[in-house]
């Protein structure tokens, strides 16, 4: 096991998702919602809270009143973004992220997400559409650690990047203590060992190594299973009666992959994604939406970047990354320049063919 100590590094580990739409071409990561991930992880064998999505205050009710011995409940808007509990719903209500005690109370919560559009630092003043929640059990939580595998080109291959403080920005922690970082790089076919697992359960704090070794195993497991780029479990706790949970998570996978998961695809939620890169996808157009003012229509990946690049270097501003491939139909290339003309923040078009 090795002490991450480079923090540029593990931010961008961290980051893979956001900053790859921005940078590469195709879109290369399908996002799915809290209450899929657990699925998914119910499935494997990892643990996770007890609960389930709902879309009425109604139905919500009864997925709490399944739960008679929770101490607690968990309501939690369902968006593709961070920083739920601290954002705000145009309707005024605060926060993403709830809990409550009895559940009946449940039911004004989730009747105040459900339907209107949340607000955080991550979707700007857009925001997001909350079709729906995850209603649970709140677990009684007595250590937190961060638990990830991803993709790792210093070491060609997948990587455990953990730490034993979790339930926290983990960029931060590997700023101010990156003693606390560790990464397990293994081996994609085989995946790790149990003495990497277990060696790794220890330095993270575990009180039941074999079951904390069990649980990150599985999660390396669905990892590889179902071709995903990241798997962050945040936290990874460990309650009160020392089981070990996933508390929280959030999962990509490659798109590219999705053809051999028809399962995962279908988890797919498209008002979660960029309405313009929505349309581009039904026609197999390489798309990414950006926030200039200058639409460029090009055949070629490299180009495409190119004509970025000089958009930029004359002091303009992409409005998009559009490459229609060298072997575009009619058909493709009129969606195109439909998608273009239908961005109200496209001014002009650069068509470089």
């Amino acid at each position: 096991i090795e002490e991450h100590t480079n923090f540029a590094m593990l931010s961008r580990l961290a980051k893979t998702a956001s900053r790859t739409q921005a940078t590469q071409v195709p879109k290369r990561f399908l996002n799915i919602h809290e209450y899929q991930c657990k699925e998914l992880l119910r499935k494997v064998g990892v643990a996770t809270q007890r609960g389930d999505q709902a879309v009425s205050g109604a139905e919500a009710v009864s997925i709490a009143q399944e739960i008679p011995d929770a101490h607690e409940y968990v309501v939690k808007a369902q968006v593709h973004t961070g920083g739920r509990g601290k954002g705000t719903f145009k309707n005024g209500f605060k926060g993403g992220v709830h809990f409550c005690e009895k559940p009946e109370q449940v039911a004004p919560l989730v009747e105040s997400m459900v339907g209107q559009t949340l607000v955080t630092k991550q979707t700007g003043d857009a925001g997001a559409p909350v079709a729906k929640v995850f209603v649970g059990e709140a677990v009684p939580i007595a250590e937190e650690k961060y638990f990830a595998v991803l993709l790792d080109r210093k070491h060609n291959g997948p990587i455990i990047v953990a730490s034993p403080k979790g339930g926290m920005d983990i960029e931060a922690v590997a700023e101010e203590d990156p003693d606390a970082i560790f990464t397990v790089p293994f081996n994609i076919d085989n995946g790790p060992t149990s003495q990497q697992l277990e060696e790794l359960a220890v330095k993270l704090g575990f009180s039941d190594v074999k079951m904390a070794a069990d649980q990150m195993g599985r999660l390396c497991d669905l990892f590889t299973k179902y071709d995903s780029t990241m798997v962050e479990i945040n936290p990874l706790a460990q309650l009160t009666d020392g089981r070990v949970l996933a508390a929280d998570s959030k999962i990509l996978f490659d798109d590219n992959a999705l053809f051999r998961h028809p399962d995962i695809a279908a988890y797919r939620d498209p008002s979660q994604e960029d309405s313009r890169e929505v349309a581009a996808s039904e026609h197999d157009l390489n798309y990414i939406g950006l926030d200039g003012n200058i639409g460029c229509l090009v055949n070629g990946a490299g180009l495409a970047m190119a004509t970025m690049d000089i958009c930029k270097l004359y002091g303009g501003e992409p409005a998009n990354f559009l490459d229609v491939g060298g072997s575009a139909t009619e058909a493709q290339v009129t969606e195109a320049f439909k998608i273009l003309q239908d961005d109200p923040n496209v001014k002009a078009m650069l068509v470089n063919i």
